[in-house]
C-alpha cells in the first residue's frame, strides 16, 4: 500500500488543491485531516472552476471516497452550502463518496461571532483571522466544550449537551464582549437548517479507513495552509490553530497507525501570504502589484489581496524540513514569464550577519531579505508539457530552487488547469 500526503511548504495558498485533484487519479481515498473553512483550495477541471473550503479536493473523481477526518473543524452551515454549490455544477456528492467522521467536532455559530469580536478587540494587533471561527473552535475543542458530529445521531443527548455548552458560552459573549446571548431556539434553527442536512454523511470513518487499509486501498491525506502557519512550527502567533504538518495526518484523519510513504510538498514559484505576521521577502508598491495581478493573487476564501514577494529559500527550506517532504510540486512557474530578471530571497540578514536558518518568530521582525536575480525567459510556457521543452532559464531557476531546498522537484505546474503540468 502506498499512502501520500499533500502539504503546504510556506504560508498556504501554494496550490495544494490542484495537486490533489491531479494526483487523486492514483488513489482510492482522500482525507482532509485538519483545519476548517478558513482557506480555499482552487481547482479547475472539466466541471468548472472551484474554490473548495471544506470538501476534500478528490470530490471530482467518481471512484474516490472523500473523508473529513476527526481533526477537521466541520462547519455544518458552510459545508452544506459548499456541497450544494458543487452539486449544482454536475458533481455527484452522496454518503458513498463523502463521509464525515463521527468524532469530528462541529463549528457552532458562536465560534464565528467570537472570532470577529476578538479581532475587533485586538484592533491593530489582530491576527488577520478569516473570521470563520477557527481559533475559538479549537480552543473549545481542547477544553472539551464542542459537539461531536456523531452526537447528531443522538438528538435528545445533542440538545441537552448543546444547552450546557450554550450556558457556558453565553458567559463569555455577554460578560467579556457585551454581545447578545444565544438561545435554544436559535440553536434549534441551526440544527434543523444545517446539521440535519449533513447528518446522512456522518459515520465511523475510522472503521472505514481501517478496513480500507486491510484491503490495500491507497490513501491520500490533504492538508490545509502550510508549514509556516502550523500551530507549533509556524510564525507564532500568526498561525492557524491546528497542525498543518504531514506528521499529524494519521491522527487527524482517524487512522493513527497509517504509514505515509510519500509527502508531496507544494511550493509556489514565488511567495504569497494572506493575513498578518512577518513576511521577510515581501514586495511593495508597483513591483508587488504587477506580480499580484500576474498571478491573480487574491484569497480564495476572503478575496483579500495577497501579500507577495520572491520565492524565499530560507523559509522554503525550513518548510521542507518541517514537513519531511520527499518531493516537491512547484506551482505557478508560468506567472513569472513576464519578468526580465527574477528576484530570489537567498538568505536573511539578521543583526548584521547573514543566515540560512529560519529564525525564531520574534526575531523575524528584524530579519532582512538578501535578494539575488536570475535571468527571466520572457516567453509563454503555459502550453509546455515536457521538461526539455522549457526555456533554459526556466530550467535553471527550477534546478537552483531544488538544490537550495534539498528536495527533488518532481512536478512543475505551468497553469491552473489539471493537465497544465510537467512531470520530471
Amino acid at each position: 500500500m502506498s499512502n501520500c500526503a499533500i502539504v503546504g511548504i510556506n504560508w498556504g495558498d501554494e496550490g495544494k488543491g490542484r495537486m490533489v485533484d491531479l494526483l487523486t487519479e492514483e488513489y482510492d481515498i482522500v482525507v482532509r485531516f485538519q483545519g476548517g473553512g478558513n482557506a480555499g483550495h482552487t481547482v479547475i477541471n472539466e466541471f468548472g472552476n472551484f474554490a473548495l473550503h471544506l470538501l476534500p479536493s478528490g470530490i471530482f473523481r467518481k471512484e474516490v471516497v472523500n473523508i473529513l477526518g476527526n481533526g477537521v473543524a466541520v462547519d455544518p452551515e458552510n459545508l452544506y452550502s459548499e456541497i450544494q454549490g458543487v452539486v449544482s455544477q454536475g458533481v455527484s456528492i452522496t454518503p458513498e463518496n463523502l463521509k464525515i467522521s463521527d468524532r469530528a467536532s462541529l463549528v457552532i455559530p458562536w465560534h464565528r461571532d467570537l472570532d470577529g469580536l476578538e479581532e475587533a478587540r485586538l484592533a491593530d494587533k489582530k491576527f488577520g483571522s478569516t473570521k470563520q471561527g477557527i481559533a475559538p473552535f479549537y480552543s473549545d475543542k481542547y477544553q472539551k466544550k464542542t459537539i461531536l458530529a456523531g452526537e447528531l445521531l443522538y438528538p435528545d443527548h445533542l440538545r441537552a449537551h448543546l444547552k450546557d455548552i450554550m450556558e457556558w458560552k453565553n458567559l463569555t459573549l455577554q460578560n467579556v464582549y457585551g454581545a447578545e446571548p444565544y438561545t435554544m431556539e436559535m440553536l434549534e434553527q441551526w440544527i434543523q437548517e444545517s446539521c440535519e442536512k449533513i447528518k446522512p454523511f456522518v459515520c465511523n470513518t475510522t472503521a472505514f479507513l481501517r478496513d480500507a487499509k486491510k484491503n490495500g486501498k491507497k490513501i491520500m491525506f490533504e492538508a490545509q495552509l502550510g508549514s509556516l502557519r502550523d500551530l507549533d512550527y509556524g510564525i507564532h502567533p500568526y498561525t492557524t490553530s491546528s497542525n498543518t504538518t504531514a506528521a499529524y495526518a494519521p491522527v487527524g484523519s482517524g487512522l493513527p497507525g497509517a504509514k505515509i510513504d510519500k509527502i508531496v510538498g507544494v511550493v509556489k514559484a514565488y511567495s504569497t501570504c494572506v493575513g498578518e505576521g512577518p513576511f521577510v521577502c515581501e514586495m511593495f508598491g508597483d513591483e508587488a502589484e504587477e506580480l499580484r495581478k500576474a498571478g491573480f493573487e487574491y484569497g480564495a476564501k476572503t478575496g483579500r489581496p495577497r501579500r507577495v514577494g520572491p520565492i524565499d529559500i530560507v523559509a522554503t527550506r525550513y518548510g521542507v524540513e518541517v514537513q519531511a517532504a520527499t518531493e516537491i510540486a512547484l506551482t505557478k512557474l508560468d506567472v513569472l514569464s513576464y519578468m526580465d530578471k527574477i528576484p530570489v530571497c537567498t538568505r536573511y540578514e539578521l543583526n548584521g550577519e547573514l543566515t540560512d536558518e529560519f529564525p525564531f518568530p520574534v526575531a523575524l521582525n528584524d530579519a532582512k531579505p538578501v535578494i539575488e536575480y536570475f535571468d527571466g525567459w520572457k516567453t509563454d510556457i503555459s502550453g509546455i508539457r515536457k521538461w526539455e521543452d522549457l526555456p533554459e532559464a526556466a530550467q535553471k531557476y527550477v534546478e537552483y530552487i531544488e538544490k537550495e531546498i534539498g528536495c527533488y522537484i518532481k512536478y512543475v505546474s505551468v497553469g491552473p488547469e489539471r493537465d497544465s503540468i510537467i512531470i520530471r
